[in-house]
């Protein structure tokens, strides 16, 4: 348990928390386990990740419609997502199953990997309280999703979205920043024609610009 705290980031006063989100229902029932399954868990879990994901998207997003938003938070938390979480978290070796579920590759099924995921956030959650399971859920899964984004270079891909017109002008400009000079957090708003088609924050201008074009596509889009 100690190495999956390790990657967690997080160690556990109430470790029977971890060890209950790791427990499948197959194993729950076969051992007859004091615990019971994690579906609890799971269930916890999966609203505490949609609140949070909500409110990162509402803030880094200002300008999205809710349809929108919407959209992005389901891409954040559906199963495929969280499977790779799991992977990443090697979540499998530690999953509890029952003898059935392991024989068939329990452990490899990207369901049984998601809902472990959410229960150890509902674990996370329980233990720590509200801003520890933030800040796990930012770094497993937001951050990360801000990371990747500045590597798709949407700046290229929205000029070339409006590019499809001609005469469309695309310009940039900081709206505002924030925190100390080793945390600055930037915030940069892109314009079609002059008009606000999307904002974005980063730790740099160049990561802002690229939150802001990837709101901009989604808009135009």
């Amino acid at each position: 348990m100690e190495t999956l705290e390790a990657k967690l980031g997080y160690v556990f006063r109430d470790r029977a928390l971890l060890e209950n989100a790791l427990t499948h229902s197959s194993y729950a029932n076969e051992k007859h386990s004091p615990l019971g399954s994690n579906e609890r868990l799971e269930f916890l879990g999966d609203s505490v990740l949609g609140m949070v994901t909500a409110d990162f998207l509402y803030t880094a997003h200002g300008q999205l419609p809710e349809g929108d938003l919407t959209r992005l938070r389901a891409n954040l938390v559906c199963e495929e997502s969280l499977a790779e979480v799991a992977d990443r978290l090697e979540l499998g070796s530690y999953l509890k199953l029952g003898r059935g579920e392991a024989a068939g590759g329990g452990s490899q099924r990207p369901s049984i990997r998601a809902d472990a995921v959410e229960a150890i956030l509902a674990a996370v959650y329980l233990d720590g309280g509200l801003e520890e399971a933030r800040s796990l859920i930012r770094r497993l899964i937001l951050d990360r999703e801000k990371e990747k984004a500045v590597h798709r270079d949407y700046k290229t891909a929205l000029q070339e979205l409006v590019q499809r017109e001609a005469g469309q002008v695309l310009t940039y400009r900081l709206v505002g920043e924030s925190g100390p000079d080793h945390a600055k957090e930037f915030t940069m708003e892109v314009a079609l024609n002059g008009a606000r088609v999307g904002s974005g924050t980063g730790h740099s201008k160049k990561e802002a610009e690229q939150m802001a074009a990837r709101a901009a596509i989604e808009k135009l889009q």
